[in-house]
């Protein structure tokens, strides 16, 4: 049982970090008024703070991802 958690796991993390990474770089586009139309609505376009967050969440879900790829099984 413990080997098919921990592979469970090692998947749900780095899905996780992935989509961390993902929504980080939509917030730094929004913040810089890059991307497609359908992601250039709402309060965070053109505010560069959010350019800022973004960073820290991106670098945050690319530090999952290294996390849970060097986790052994």
């Amino acid at each position: 049982m413990g080997g098919i958690f921990n592979v469970v796991f090692k998947i749900f993390s780095t899905l996780l970090g992935l989509l961390l990474i993902l929504l980080g770089l939509v917030w730094i586009g929004q913040a810089f008024h890059v991307g497609p139309a359908f992601i250039m609505r709402g309060g965070m376009v053109s505010h560069h703070r959010w350019a800022l967050w973004g960073t820290i969440l991106a670098l945050f879900g690319l530090g999952q991802v290294i996390w849970s790829m060097r986790r052994p099984n």
